[in-house]
């Protein structure tokens, strides 16, 4: 399964790369495949390439969907 994640644009680097934020984490990111790219916009990243910008709403939503996620899947694996 493949899944892409939301991610907030923290910095614009040189050659169509940016470093994004996902929960706490940092990382260095290509946005060659998406024009118009600001710090603070988030996108949806996928095997180290933003495919597709995204509310910040909705973003929010996702990511908070993700964590809740993974706490129920840590829940599960404690019993």
């Amino acid at each position: 399964m493949c899944l892409a994640v939301p991610a907030e644009v923290v910095e614009l680097r040189d050659g169509d790369m940016a470093l994004v934020q996902v929960g706490g984490l940092r990382q260095e990111i290509s946005l060659m495949l998406l024009d118009g790219v600001k710090v603070g916009d988030y996108v949806l990243v996928h095997a180290g390439f933003a495919i597709e910008k995204v509310d910040r709403e909705e973003a929010k939503k996702t990511m908070e969907l993700l964590e809740e996620l993974a706490r129920l899947e840590g829940e599960s694996e404690v019993r």
